[in-house]
């Protein structure tokens, strides 16, 4: 008898905590704003200046190499080891700034996409709120079923005032 009462209270309470869920596509919302083009071409701008530091830094490399083979013969053992030594330094440094160059690429592109990811968060904040929203999931791989009426996609896209023609 305990346990129906318990079963009972749980089903009441669970009838009133009504919750509305709604979807979002972010990365949809993202590729439909103007603002992009502009970001993407600062980004392909800043890694073609990380390619010119780059080949400046393997011309550097080849030059020292070119200059050590032409002085070798003439050099003595420590020469040598110092001339060795300044070479693996050089290549290491050259490897850690290819390393870099992706992390230094996805940094800058973070940086530039955080007002665009904003100014959604906002609409999207401004629209749960509008229309009682107490869940919003990002629609990815993992949701299987999506009600088409739940998902405020496209009332985000209007919100920011971008126009978009009805797709299939």
């Amino acid at each position: 008898m305990k346990t129906f009462k318990l079963l009972f209270l749980f089903l009441s309470i669970t009838s009133f905590a009504q919750s509305k869920v709604g979807t979002v596509d972010i990365d949809y919302i993202l590729s439909k704003m103007p603002e992009l083009s502009s970001v993407q071409a600062e980004i392909e701008t800043y890694g073609k200046g990380l390619d010119v530091d780059l080949n400046k830094k393997v011309d550097a490399y080849k030059a020292l190499i070119e200059t050590y083979k032409a002085s070798e013969a003439s050099l003595s053992e420590d020469q040598k080891k110092q001339k060795q030594q300044e070479l693996v330094t050089a290549e290491t440094d050259l490897n850690k700034f290819q390393q870099n160059g992706n992390q230094l690429i996805n940094i800058k592109r973070d940086e530039l996409l955080r007002p665009l990811y904003s100014k959604i968060g906002e609409s999207l904040e401004k629209i749960s709120k509008a229309e009682n929203f107490t869940q919003v999931f990002q629609i990815d791989n993992s949701i299987v079923y999506i009600d088409p009426t739940l998902d405020i996609t496209i009332k985000i896209l209007k919100d920011l005032g971008i126009e978009v023609k009805e797709e299939n």
